[in-house]
C-alpha cells in the first residue's frame, strides 16, 4: 500500500495492484468480462493507498467511459463486480484444508440524476472485509500502467498480463500452473475451449501478441505432456529493451483502431470511411482526419510491383542505411508520397525502432504495405511539417 500510494501521489498512468488480488482465483464457472475487469483496475487505482481501509471510494463516470468507447452501462459491470465469486485456500475452523469464497464489492452506489449528463455523475463502492484483508497483507505487488489495461482487447490477455506484471522483477520470472490453474486464473469457462489447440489459437496466442504489443515484457511458453495430453505450462516473462519500450510507449499513445495491422504489420489504408486491413480483416472506423490531413492530395494505392525477367524482386529487404543512396529507390519513393513532407530517412530510423526484430520477417508487398502504412501514421501522429 505504500508503493500504491506513492504511485499515485505521482499522478502517472502506473498504480499498484496487490500480488493477493492478481493471484486470487475464479470460481470455477465465474469470470469477469473485458470491461469488467477494467472497471476493477480502475477501482484499484483510484483507491491507492486506501484500498484496505474501511472507506467509501468514489470515482467520476467520465474517467470510467474515457476507457470504453462502446455503450455499456456502468451498472451492468457493477452488477457483474457484486455477483462474481473468487476463491483462495484456506483453513476451516478445525485447521483442515478448505476454499474460502467471496466478492470483491460489498457495497457500490451510482448516481442517476441525469442533471449535467450521465457522465456528469459519480459511483461511490467499498470493498468487502475478504479483499481489505487480502489487499492489507499481500507482501507483493503489480505495477501496472492504466493505458495498457485500456487497450487490451482480450480479457484473458490481460489477466496474464497482470500475472506477468507480478513476476517480471523476480529472480526466475516465470509461472508454473496446470491446466486447471490456468483456466481458474485466467477465468477460462470449463465448457470452452476444451481442445488445447483451440486454446493456444484462441486465448494463449492472442494473450502474447497483444502482451508483446502493449506491455512493458514480453511473455513466452512452453508446454509439458504426459503423452498427448498437455498436463503444465511454464510462462517466461522477458522485460524489453529500452528501444522497444519506447516503441511500447507510443503505441500506447496512438488510436487503437489500426492497433492490430501495427502488430501484423500490414498496411492501415482509409476506405470510404472504414479502415482496410490487408486483403480481408477489418477494425473499427478511425476518428475523421483533422483539417491538416483531409486537405493534403490524395495519392493512388499502391499495387504490387511486377517482376522484371532477370530483374532483382523488389522490397526483398528493408535498407538499413539511406534510403538515397540504398538500393532500394522504390522505399524513397513511397516515403515522399506518404511522408507528408517529412524527412524520409527520419521516418526510416523511425520504422526500424518500431518494427525491430519483425522488419526482417518481411518481403514483397507484406513489407511494402507495412512502411506505406507506417508512413501514413507517422503524418497522422505528427502532423505536418512546419
Amino acid at each position: 500500500m505504500r508503493v500504491a500510494a506513492a504511485l499515485s501521489a505521482k499522478r502517472s498512468d502506473d498504480f499498484a495492484k496487490p500480488g493477493k488480488l492478481v493471484e486470487v482465483r475464479f470460481v470455477r464457472g465465474n469470470s469477469l468480462s473485458l470491461t469488467a475487469s477494467r472497471l476493477l483496475a480502475l477501482m484499484i487505482l483510484t483507491a491507492g493507498g486506501d484500498a484496505w481501509r474501511d472507506m467509501p471510494h468514489r470515482l467520476r463516470k467520465a474517467d470510467i467511459r474515457r476507457g470504453h468507447k462502446g455503450n455499456e452501462r456502468i451498472s451492468d459491470m457493477l452488477e457483474e463486480l457484486h455477483r462474481t465469486l473468487f476463491a483462495e485456500d484456506d483453513r476451516s475452523w478445525r485447521g483442515k484444508k478448505a476454499t474460502r469464497r467471496f466478492s470483491l464489492i460489498q457495497m457500490s452506489r451510482e448516481e442517476t440524476d441525469e442533471d449535467g449528463g450521465v457522465e456528469a455523475g459519480w459511483i461511490e463502492w467499498e470493498f468487502t472485509p475478504d479483499a481489505r484483508k487480502l489487499i492489507q497483507e499481500s507482501e507483493t505487488y503489480a505495477v501496472l500502467n492504466r493505458q495498457a489495461v485500456l487497450g487490451f482487447r482480450s480479457s484473458y490477455a490481460l489477466k496474464l498480463y497482470e500475472v506477468g506484471a507480478l513476476r517480471i522483477h523476480r529472480r526466475q520470472p516465470v509461472w508454473r500452473t496446470d491446466m486447471a490453474g490456468l483456466r481458474a486464473a485466467l477465468g477460462i469457462p470449463p465448457d470452452v475451449y476444451k481442445d488445447f489447440a483451440q486454446l493456444r489459437r484462441k486465448v494463449l496466442q492472442t494473450a502474447k501478441a497483444e502482451i508483446d504489443q502493449l506491455a512493458h515484457f514480453r511473455v513466452e511458453w512452453s508446454e509439458t505432456r504426459a503423452g498427448r495430453t498437455v498436463v503444465e505450462l511454464e510462462f517466461r516473462f522477458e522485460p524489453k529493451d529500452a528501444p522497444a519500450q519506447l516503441g511500447t510507449v507510443d503505441e500506447l499513445s496512438r488510436h487503437s483502431g489500426g492497433r492490430r495491422a501495427r502488430r501484423d504489420g500490414t498496411v492501415e489504408t482509409l476506405v470510404e470511411g472504414a479502415v482496410a486491413i490487408g486483403a480481408a480483416e477489418r477494425s473499427p472506423p478511425l476518428p475523421a482526419p483533422s483539417p491538416r490531413l483531409a486537405a493534403a492530395p490524395a495519392v493512388p494505392a499502391i499495387t504490387p510491383p511486377a517482376a522484371e525477367p532477370g530483374a532483382k524482386p523488389k522490397f526483398a529487404a528493408f535498407p538499413g542505411g539511406s534510403l538515397r543512396y540504398a538500393d532500394g529507390a522504390e522505399f524513397l519513393a513511397i516515403g515522399r508520397a506518404y511522408g507528408g513532407g517529412w524527412d524520409v530517412d527520419l521516418i526510416a530510423q523511425a520504422y526500424r525502432a518500431h518494427m525491430g526484430e519483425r522488419i526482417a520477417r518481411l518481403s514483397g508487398v507484406k513489407l511494402q504495405r507495412s512502411w506505406q502504412g507506417f508512413c501514413e501514421s507517422y503524418v497522422t501522429r505528427k502532423g505536418r511539417p512546419q
